[in-house]
């Protein structure tokens, strides 16, 4: 190495394999060495080749089981990146080798050259990865770690079908298929294949990073749950959620906790799992303290402090109280990823008709307004106006969807 900048980049690789120290679909740092021109890191020996080298000897020809195992232990340790705070960026077939040619030997991630660590919020720039595997906000150029799991997306439809789902003769060509994001289900051999495994992809390969299912939830999905190669980990998207909840008004938790009655049992599992990890008091309740201990048990030491400070303060609220299950699956639901179900205005109607019974009241537009971060000097009053029932200035169905989404450019968008 002979520049400052190719160390530097070298330094950052070895400081986030140590964070990810003792994960088994993870390439084991042994140690790392200078002197005053290289830096040497020694790391576990993996002998059973790329998985790409497998897709290509076997064609993309795998049965759905083999697929799936794969696809669990991509997932475990992306998952567990996430985690961490380090998101991988280069996620592809060429950075996942086996530790041996048996067929049944664990898959291990490696060359995290192009990752990065990012805190919960934070949003990449530049960018990086592979054309095939790079996700459609990349290639806008405001990205975080959901980009992860669109590769993954992309990996498990090679596994499945053989084929690519996005796929051009030229660069620009491909990106451009990339950002419509339209892959194909109704080609060989996907009528064959189960619908929970078109289902699970497609939940991956979703455009919206903001209703895409995070590594975390995809272990919880119904074609993979329950498998024995499931490692399940806490989501750093469930703190996410937490955060905005915490910071909600009292009216938008009504709303969030009527939406989370119309949970579907595989939903549920999920939020259950990660209620499990938060590790309740024997009264069946969660505090700052047992998160905490959650954390320090599914995270790893040598990760940035300063990460998980900033999955912590925003929930210092629960060093006074507890939450239990019940508000826990109003504040762990991601509003987004349900809107992006095809039962989602059959949903939204049945939670509008239980906050219509328990949580509806008299509302008033400005109370609306700062609710959503909307500007006062926009004729918004106007617009919100049709929001609120004349009868009683209780909320209607569109101002509970409004409510739901709660404060984001994304919905503000959306008023007419």
């Amino acid at each position: 190495m002979t520049t400052a900048i190719a160390i530097e980049d070298v330094r950052r690789e070895v400081k986030i394999l140590r964070a990810l120290t003792g994960h088994p679909n993870i390439v084991q740092l042994y140690d790392a060495f200078e002197d005053a021109d290289n830096v040497y890191i020694v790391m576990e020996l993996c002998e059973g080749g790329e998985l790409l080298d497998r897709i290509l000897a076997r064609g993309g020809k795998f049965s759905e089981d083999y697929a799936k195992a794969v696809i669990i232990q991509i997932l475990n340790a992306v998952a567990f990146c996430h985690l961490q705070g380090v998101v991988h960026r280069d996620i592809k077939p060429e950075n996942f080798l086996f530790t041996c040619k048996d067929e049944s030997s664990q898959l291990k991630a490696i060359d995290f050259g192009l990752s990065d660590f990012v805190r919960p919020d934070q949003k990449f720039t530049d960018v990086v990865g592979s054309a095939y595997y790079v996700a459609p906000e990349v290639l806008r150029r405001l990205y975080g770690a959901e980009a992860d799991v669109w590769s993954i997306g992309v990996i498990a439809y090679i596994l499945l079908c053989g084929g690519r789902p996005f796929w051009a003769r030229t660069e620009s060509g491909l990106f451009r298929a990339v950002l419509k994001a339209n892959p194909s289900f109704d080609e060989n051999p996907w009528p064959s294949l189960s619908p929970e495994s078109k289902n699970f992809v497609s939940r991956l390969l979703d455009e919206d990073p903001s209703r895409r299912i995070s590594a975390a939830q995809a272990l919880c999905h119904p074609w993979v749950q329950n498998h024995n190669k499931v490692k399940l980990t806490l989501d750093i998207l469930v703190f996410r959620l937490m955060k905005a909840y915490m910071r909600s008004s009292s009216l938008r938790k009504a709303a969030l906790g009527a939406l989370s009655k119309t949970l579907t049992v595989d939903e549920l599992f999920y939020i259950k799992q990660q209620f499990a990890l938060m590790l309740p008091d024997e009264n069946g309740g969660i505090s700052l303290e047992t998160i905490k201990m959650a954390l320090k048990k599914n995270a790893t030491g040598a990760a940035e402090e300063s990460h998980f400070l900033d999955l912590l303060n925003p929930l210092n609220a629960l060093q006074f109280r507890r939450m239990y299950f019940e508000e826990f699956c109003a504040a762990a639901l991601s509003v987004g990823q349900l809107e992006a179900l095809d039962c989602w205005e059959k949903r939204a109607r049945c939670a509008y008709e239980i906050f219509e019974k328990d949580g509806n009241r008299v509302i008033f537009i400005e109370e609306l307004v700062s609710e959503l971060a909307l500007s006062p000097s926009l004729p918004f009053h106007t617009v919100l106006q049709e929001w609120i029932r004349q009868s009683d200035g209780k909320l209607t169905l569109p101002g509970f969807v409004k409510l739901l989404r709660g404060k984001s450019t994304r919905a503000a968008s959306k008023i007419p």
